[in-house]
């Protein structure tokens, strides 16, 4: 992430792996399921998050995502309530985590070594950089400027800030940063996506495996229109 903005056009370009084929060209027809009711709207109010935490979520993934011709931001796109949902159930709790040590410090490319739960370490780290922000701005992250924002992102991708309290910073941005693509890219019935504005973004027809003749239609380039599908649309 260094020297690049960090919102929704970075995001993209990590998104290759989810989008791979549906980004190539598509059909001469869109996927022919149509649902044939309206999903469930997405469940309101946080189960993990407090006041504070969920102000910082929210600030992170407005600024990483901010509204403009493509789509909503963050928050209205749902993906605080995808983080909170996340945070709150198995993969928060750590389940498929191994958490017997010993805890040593990892090499880059060991992956995650801390010995917290996903939701330990968020709940962590966003009480840390909450103070780290207090002292260096006299606010907390979500009452800084655009620009502060930013500075405090970047420095904390890039492991450069001491967080009070001694959590390495850049596993904590890396968690973040990851749940916060995968609210904006995963299926809406789990929070974020909403109106599955981000497959419409990328057309990417959704959970249908049925683009072979899409693939062969559209090989000129010309733009797919993509109706995506999701799973509450299949139920």
């Amino acid at each position: 992430m260094a020297g690049t903005k960090i919102h929704r056009r970075n995001m993209l370009l990590l998104a290759g792996s989810v989008t791979g084929a549906a980004c190539a060209p598509a059909s001469a027809q869109p996927p022919a399921l149509v649902p044939t009711a309206a999903p469930p709207p997405a469940p309101s109010g946080y189960i993990f998050l407090k006041t504070a935490e969920a102000a910082f979520v929210e600030a992170v993934v407005s600024h990483m995502i901010p509204a403009d011709e493509l789509t909503s931001n963050g928050v209205d796109l749902g993906i605080a309530t995808f983080v909170d949902r996340a945070l709150a159930g198995g993969w928060g709790k750590g389940e498929r985590l191994y958490s017997q040590g010993p805890w040593k410090t990892g090499t880059p490319n060991q992956g995650y070594q801390l010995a917290l739960t996903p939701a330990e370490l968020y709940r962590a780290g966003i009480s840390q950089a909450n103070a780290y922000c207090k002292v260096t701005w006299g606010k907390t992250f979500d009452r800084l400027s655009a620009a502060e924002k930013e500075a405090f992102l970047q420095a904390l991708s890039r492991g450069q800030i001491q967080l009070p309290g001694g959590l390495p910073s850049q596993p904590f941005f890396d968690v973040v940063y990851q749940t916060v693509m995968e609210g904006m890219f995963a299926d809406p019935i789990y929070g974020g996506n909403r109106d599955k504005a981000a497959w419409k973004m990328i057309g990417f027809p959704g959970v249908m495996a049925n683009n072979a003749r899409n693939i062969r239609t559209y090989n000129d380039g010309t733009r797919f229109p993509a109706r995506p599908v999701g799973i509450a649309d299949m139920s």
